[in-house]
């Protein structure tokens, strides 16, 4: 694993976590946020390694949440569009 500078706070995820609780999974977008909030804690109190895996989290459930969220309005479409047939 790479190292990285003790000064530098990791990626938080705040905007893409709220963005994807906004508009494509409520529940994966929450516990985004709710990672996202804890990588500027834990960095301010000097734990860089939780901060790091906080921001792992935030990312990962961000990601799969916005993957969610882009799936179900596919198959909405599908749907929509095989009942106006």
């Amino acid at each position: 694993m790479e190292t990285k500078d003790a000064g530098v706070c990791p990626k938080t995820w705040l905007a893409e976590s709220i963005l994807v609780t906004i508009f494509c999974c409520l529940p994966f977008g929450i516990v985004g946020i709710v990672n996202a909030s804890k990588v500027s804690s834990q960095f301010a109190a000097g734990n860089m390694e939780a901060a790091e895996a906080a921001s792992k989290d935030a990312g990962k459930w961000t990601k799969w949440g916005f993957i969610v969220g882009l799936v179900c309005v596919i198959l909405y479409l599908i749907l929509y569009a095989a009942m106006m047939l």
